[in-house]
């Protein structure tokens, strides 16, 4: 198998959000999945760009992506690096692509001189977790993610 991991390019933007409804369809929340490809070509590569992706590829096709962000740590001082997504097509799961996103996120990490190097996972998938402990990772247990969104965030916006 020949694979690589390498920084998305605009041209790989209808890839990138084909993997992104996988992994909708995959979480079970294609009722959320909104997002727009115009929209990602967005955050990624517009003026302003919200958020850079790694994509994974195999023998020239691209089966998987990490999507990331920096945060800021008040405690730390020092920024972080947020993983979004990382998904690797089920087929190729289990062949090393996941975890040469997460050495390659980590080093950037390094690179950037982030104070830490975090994400979410949800709670039932074990897969996921054990993974991601095996790497060293910590599933934090006194944290809940908190968020608003759509009507609520709207109502919260224009409270006076």
């Amino acid at each position: 198998m020949s694979t690589s991991i390498r920084a998305a390019k605009p041209a790989d933007i209808s890839a990138i959000f084909g993997l992104m409804r996988e992994l909708a369809e995959f979480e079970k929340l294609t009722h959320l999945f909104i997002a727009t490809e115009d929209g990602v070509r967005d955050a990624l590569f517009g003026a302003r760009p919200a958020a850079e992706a790694l994509v994974a590829e195999e023998s020239g096709q691209i089966v998987g992506y990490a999507l990331f962000f920096h945060n800021y740590s008040t405690f730390l001082g020092k920024r972080g690096l947020y993983l979004e997504d990382l998904y690797v097509r089920p087929t190729l799961r289990g062949s090393g692509l996941g975890t040469k996103m997460l050495r390659t996120l980590a080093a950037l990490a390094i690179e950037r001189q982030c104070g830490r190097f975090e994400w979410s996972v949800l709670d039932w998938n074990q897969p996921a977790i054990d993974f991601y402990e095996k790497m060293g990772a910590t599933v934090l247990p006194d944290w809940r993610i908190v968020r608003i969104t759509g009507e609520s965030l709207d109502k919260l916006a224009h409270q006076s």
